[in-house]
């Protein structure tokens, strides 16, 4: 409607200045005219062609400005229209005595020209200014300004929500995360996920109705310490009959990140281009490298499957076999790391006591 009313205004307007532009022909010409009336509606009819021409070359360039104007971020709205402003306000502060001065009246242009000249350039100079200092200026406003107009830029990515499945829920670990600060962004609860926690809850079978309970009881101190963080949303999906399959959708869906424990709907999530941040792929990573050379202490708590070896764990729960370990049983110790074996049911560490070594 708006594109309409531009050209519409710009062909009228064409039209108009060409109906009475037969005015300004001298009186001898009009009179040698027989049909002047003719000849104003021919005169409207072509300068209305170049005002629909001009109408539809602003409207373009209107709506090229408005699209320029809203991928701005609206900080640099902000600064640009103060620095505008303090710009004008600056060129009419120094151009008023020029003003003042007496000029003949062969050189009294210069005065419209000095404040046309002088509006512009100080107004684009305060522009300048504020592009040049303008997040400065927001920073000691609001600290967080500066981040808002990086993320708008795409300079910075803002952290996608991060969504919760039950077995991660249930496992616990993602509080202490959260307590950590290494996880980012809004945690969503979708609805069907706290559906799925209370039907455990509610189960006949004790292991179900144990880990239903520490769910939600999980859930609850993670809304008490982080209540504008942990959102529950209220998708559901009528279509969809399995909860991995809803939480996969609901994740597509917001561009989101997916939390899990569960092994199966990671592999799932990732067929299907959804970032997963598996809780159990973390806690391996985080675990200590030991190498040949590397000592520790560890408790030896059972014979190993060799006459002199002696087993014992370290808090991540990986084997260490300690050679001539079998004579400590009990006891701590410290040993040496000898060598270090991946296996498929885990990484398993072969070491020597520290004494045995040193001798």
């Amino acid at each position: 409607m708006l594109d309409f009313v531009i050209i519409l205004l710009f062909i009228l307007g064409g039209a108009g200045v060409g109906f009475d532009a037969v005015e300004l022909l001298p009186p001898s010409v009009q009179e040698q005219i027989t049909n002047l009336e003719a000849l104003r509606w021919i005169l409207a009819s072509f300068t209305a062609i170049i005002g629909f021409a001009v109408g539809l070359t602003v409207q373009v360039t209107y709506r090229r400005l408005e699209k320029q104007v809203r991928q701005l971020p609206i900080e640099v709205i902000l600064t640009r229209a103060v620095g505008l402003v303090l710009g004008l306000l600056l060129a009419n502060l120094m151009l008023a005595p020029i003003f003042l001065l007496p000029f003949p009246s062969e050189f009294a242009f210069i005065k419209p020209l000095a404040a046309i000249l002088g509006s512009v350039m100080f107004a684009f100079l305060g522009i300048s200014l504020a592009d040049t200092h303008g997040r400065t200026f927001l920073r000691l406003i609001n600290p967080n300004s500066l981040d808002t107009i990086l993320v708008a830029e795409g300079t910075l990515k803002p952290a996608a929500s991060k969504v919760l499945d039950t077995s991660c829920i249930i496992d616990g670990r993602i509080e202490e995360l959260l307590n950590t600060g290494f996880v980012e962004g809004q945690i969503l609860i979708p609805q069907f996920v706290l559906q799925e926690l209370q039907q455990l809850a509610d189960a006949a079978n004790d292991q179900k109705r144990i880990r239903g309970r520490r769910g939600l009881d999980i859930l609850k101190a993670m809304q008490t310490a982080y209540p504008e963080r942990l959102i529950i949303h209220q998708a559901d999906y009528e279509d969809i009959h399995t909860v991995d399959a809803k939480l996969v959708r609901f994740t597509q869906e917001i561009n989101g990140t997916l939390l899990t424990n569960d092994y199966n709907l990671s592999k799932v999530a990732n067929l299907q281009k959804v970032p997963v941040l598996n809780v159990n792929d973390l806690a391996h990573a985080m675990r200590p490298i030991y190498l040949p050379g590397d000592s520790l202490e560890l408790k030896i708590l059972k014979e190993g499957k060799e006459a002199s070896q002696g087993v014992g764990y370290l808090d991540d729960g990986t084997m260490v076999v300690v050679e001539e370990g079998r004579n400590h049983l009990g006891a701590e110790m410290r040993v040496v790391v000898t060598s270090a074996l991946q296996t498929s049911a885990g990484r398993m560490i072969f070491a020597r006591p520290q004494a045995s070594v040193a001798a």
